[in-house]
């Protein structure tokens, strides 16, 4: 008999991981070996080994990304495959994971059946991205001159937070003069000349976070 998926549930909501059990566990091919609520214990269980999926959500309390742990478990000998499954289906947030390494990217209102073959694709070696985050990987490439870069999301993502020029250029760990010129392409992308309307126009194309 051929040896079940081991998953690792990683998500800071108890009820959440308890659902994604109840659904996982009706699979025969699957068998929740753990679980982790922070990010951080997440790393620290895929490193253990014994491990062969990862649902890892994005959004954990303070501390570290879903983004920034799925980096790190990729980076793991042996490494097992990290699947994102979350509630956000922005660009800044698919590029981010599937730059860190992410084997898929899939949204937490996923049908079960959906589910069970992302995670059977993931293990499998393959990519599982949920169609409408495949749609908008493709625009992006359609349209390359009018995408906006990685960095340039997350600067706009910050900007949305409230942050000031300042405040962003210590929170990346860029010049003040590097975030303004950051700012200048992304109001000729988005065909605007302000902070407020940057934010406005991102937020309703689902670029960044609301």
């Amino acid at each position: 008999m051929k040896a079940p998926i081991r998953l690792l549930l990683a998500d800071d909501h108890p009820v959440v991981r308890a659902g994604l059990r109840a659904v996982l566990d009706t699979e025969p091919d699957f068998a929740v070996v753990a679980e982790a609520a922070t990010a951080e214990l997440a790393v620290v269980r895929a490193a253990a080994g014994g491990v062969d999926v990862v649902l890892m959500d994005l959004q954990f309390g303070p501390g570290m990304y879903g983004s920034e742990a799925t980096a790190a478990i990729s980076a793991l000998p042996d490494a097992p495959r990290v699947l994102v499954l979350t509630t956000y289906d922005t660009d800044a947030d698919i590029l981010a994971a599937v730059e860190a390494g992410a084997a898929g990217y899939l949204l937490k209102d996923a049908p079960p059946e959906e589910l069970a073959a992302a995670v059977r694709t993931a293990a499998a070696g393959r990519s599982a991205l949920a169609p409408a985050v495949a749609h908008r990987l493709m625009d992006r490439m359609r349209t390359p001159s009018e995408a906006l870069t990685k960095r340039e999301l997350e600067v706009l993502q910050l900007v949305g937070d409230g942050l000031s020029n300042l405040q962003i250029s210590k929170e990346l760990f860029l010049s003040q003069a590097t975030v303004k010129s950051h700012l200048v392409h992304i109001y000729a992308k988005l065909g605007v000349d302000s902070r407020t309307s940057a934010v406005a126009t991102a937020r309703s194309r689902r670029l960044i976070r609301g």
